[in-house]
């Protein structure tokens, strides 16, 4: 008879789980027949012991069988989904999702909120006066049937193991573990029904994963758990040591990204997304000519009325103005030269600090909080000259954002370097 205890013994002492004895688990810990002292354990010996390719696959479907799945079938159009493992200033679901419903398919987003430096998409979508991002199953087909694309929160019955689990891993330092991460991450994207997902993981300072070798791993293990669960998945590695555009916070980064859909979106921003966009209709079947092409779609008009159909769609108001802090303050910059760096999680942590983000999940965010980058590397700057704008509802709030940004910008006066992609490389099925 398999027990907890015996479960975690064998993996603790380096043992493969079997599949019975995985599917039995989540069984028990439904009916809470399993502690949750027991699952932390078992969590924590996953975590120096790993899960091997087989036992990842039952792993993560036993995740997605203890909810329900959401049935796309009735969109008609192809399905696609995009995740991204969070950075500082990436507010490109907000430009990516109704960007591809303009060129034919249908976007199916079911996104987060924010933890710590790095922002939540849901946060941002919240400071449209009127955005609803907790949606019903039926809400969500509604508005994806009428926009084309949703970005809204997975409903407590998607993959729900998950959100007990991760509750666990959150107190138990057992968050950083690669098998835990693909699972969690992709239990949720396979229960939501899309037919293809494109991976946006990030890599450097302020993301997630710092090294490539990890973030790597990552991308090719969450790639192959969605090949195996009958899911078309690509990931795309991108830098994340600088912040991505020119805003981070919440209303600042709405703001840049309808800037993005008219057309003006800054360069780096607008190449990853551009990148991702083209991944997403390859593998969603839709390639060549005017209407397929993304670039175009932004040119013409097509992804900015997708964007508002989708705002209004999920009860918001794209016409309504965005909150405004009621304070600001510049850091400028400490020579004159050229910038060649801007630290990107010394910038996350400086708008968390501002009110942006949050410390607990039970934490509130401010809608206008945020800062503007003024500069970013690669430009020439002159001393004293205002480099980044910090905005915050309370004053004595720039205090400690200013204390996170001691070295965050580094001049040089050896002359600009040569402007790096933001895109590092691709990861498709081995």
């Amino acid at each position: 008879m398999t027990d907890a205890v015996s479960l975690i013994r064998a993996k603790r002492d380096g043992q493969r789980l079997a599949d019975d004895d995985i599917r039995w688990l989540f069984g028990a810990y439904a009916r809470h027949e399993v502690a949750d002292e027991q699952m932390s354990a078992l969590l924590m010996a996953i975590y120096f012991r790993g899960l091997d390719r087989a036992e990842l696959r039952t792993w993560t479907a036993a995740m997605i069988a203890s909810g329900d799945r959401l049935d796309l079938s009735s969109v008609g159009r192809p399905t696609v989904d995009k995740h991204s493992t969070g950075g500082v200033g990436d507010k490109v679901s907000l430009i990516l999702a109704p960007l591809v419903a303009a060129c034919g398919a249908a976007v199916p987003q079911l996104s987060g909120r924010g933890l710590g430096h790095t922002g939540g998409t849901l946060d941002k979508l919240d400071s449209i006066p009127g955005f609803r991002s907790a949606l019903t199953p039926d809400e969500t087909l509604a508005a994806l049937a009428s926009a084309g694309c949703v970005i809204c929160a997975a409903g407590s019955g998607l993959a729900p193991a998950d959100r007990r689990l991760y509750a666990l891993r959150d107190v138990t330092g057992t968050v950083e573990s690669i098998p835990l991460i693909a699972s969690s991450i992709m239990s949720k994207k396979i229960a939501e029904g899309t037919s293809a997902l494109v991976l946006d993981v990030k890599v450097g300072s302020g993301a997630f994963m710092t090294s490539y070798e990890r973030a790597r791993e990552l991308a090719e293990t969450m790639v192959a758990l969605g090949e195996e669960h009958g899911v078309r998945t690509r990931a795309l590695l991108t830098r994340m040591d600088v912040p991505l555009g020119r805003a981070v916070g919440n209303a600042v980064e709405v703001e840049e990204s309808v800037q993005a859909l008219q057309g003006h979106g800054p360069g780096d921003l607008m190449e990853v997304t551009l990148a991702l966009a083209r991944q997403m209709l390859a593998l969603a079947g839709i390639a060549g000519g005017t209407a397929g092409d993304p670039e175009a779609a932004i040119a013409d008009g097509r992804a900015l009325a997708a964007y508002r159909a989708m705002v209004r769609a999920q009860g918001g108001d794209p016409d309504a103005p965005l909150p405004q802090a009621a304070h600001t303050q510049v850091l400028p910059a400490p020579a004159s030269g050229w910038l060649t760096g801007l630290d990107a999680l010394k910038v996350g942590i400086a708008a968390w600090r501002l009110g942006a983000g949050r410390a607990r999940k039970e934490d509130d965010v401010s809608a206008s909080a945020g800062i503007i980058c003024l500069a970013k590397p690669g430009e020439a700057v002159q001393a004293g000259q205002p480099l980044l704008e910090l905005r915050a509802d309370e004053p004595e709030r720039f205090g400690p954002a200013l204390a996170a940004l001691e070295g965050a910008a580094a001049v040089s006066d050896q002359g600009p370097l040569p402007p790096v992609s933001p895109v590092i490389s691709e990861v498709g099925p081995a």
